[in-house]
């Protein structure tokens, strides 16, 4: 999938994460979180993992953890993917893309 404008999923709330893409010339994740010092590094390779399933090789990742789990991050990293691409409805795999 190619991120074609920016698009944002979640929120700011307590176990949520904030995730914004937007198009880039190379894939860039940052991250911001009050336990990065703890879960920094999975965090990352969760939000990686996800990218690389959605076939996302390109975009500006933007995620504001606010204490999210594993699954929350996946749906945060796919929704916002989905939005930026225009996926239609029928062409979402849901329920499917996440393992």
């Amino acid at each position: 999938m190619v991120i074609e404008k920016t698009a944002m999923a979640g929120t700011l709330e307590s176990s949520d994460a904030q995730v914004t893409v937007s198009p880039a010339d190379a894939l860039e994740i940052v991250i911001e979180s009050s336990v990065i010092n703890q879960y920094g590094r999975q965090i990352k390779a969760t939000v990686e993992e996800t990218l690389d399933r959605l076939g996302v090789t390109t975009g500006l990742v933007s995620v504001v953890d606010k204490g999210a789990l594993d699954c929350t991050l996946k749906a945060r990293v796919e929704c916002a993917v989905f939005r930026s691409c225009d996926a239609s409805m029928s062409n979402i795999p849901w329920g499917g893309a996440i393992q």
